[in-house]
């Protein structure tokens, strides 16, 4: 699948992050979109944005990271543009959560997606295996 994988890219940990799951997902054989490989080329906002919004269109599905206190806003603008267009697939290897009602993370985030993975105290390749299972399961549906 071509996946656009959205997440929080400011620090070099998350960077790091980003960069070792995209080629583990692409390792199962996925194609990975990972906006900050081509952020780092676009300095300019409009730029940014521009590429960003034709990495989700050319995806099949957005993948995207829900870590941090409230998720990335501009992790959840990606995962906004994408819904109703094409499959969202949340995870969240932080270990703070809302609470009951909510979920485990922001309401509409949590409501919106087609699918959320737990995944605390994994490592990258263990959350890689984790969505691939996810992606595997949609393609199967789509067939």
């Amino acid at each position: 699948m071509k996946i656009y994988l959205a997440g929080p890219l400011f620090t070099t940990a998350e960077r790091m992050f980003n960069k070792t799951l995209a080629e583990l997902l692409g390792d199962f054989g996925h194609e990975v979109f990972l906006p900050q490989e081509t952020e780092q080329r676009n300095a300019t906002g409009r730029k940014i944005f521009e590429s960003d919004v034709a990495g989700i269109d050319w995806s099949d599905v957005v993948v995207a990271n829900m870590d941090g206190v409230d998720p990335d806003s501009g992790t959840c603008w990606e995962c906004g543009y994408a819904y109703g267009k094409k499959p969202v697939i949340l995870f969240r290897t932080d270990i703070r959560e809302e609470g009951p009602p909510f979920g485990p993370f922001n309401l509409m985030m949590h409501q919106a997606a087609g699918g959320w993975l737990d995944c605390k105290q994994l490592s990258i390749a263990e959350i890689a295996a984790l969505i691939d299972e996810r992606l595997r399961d949609l393609m199967m549906r789509k067939s």
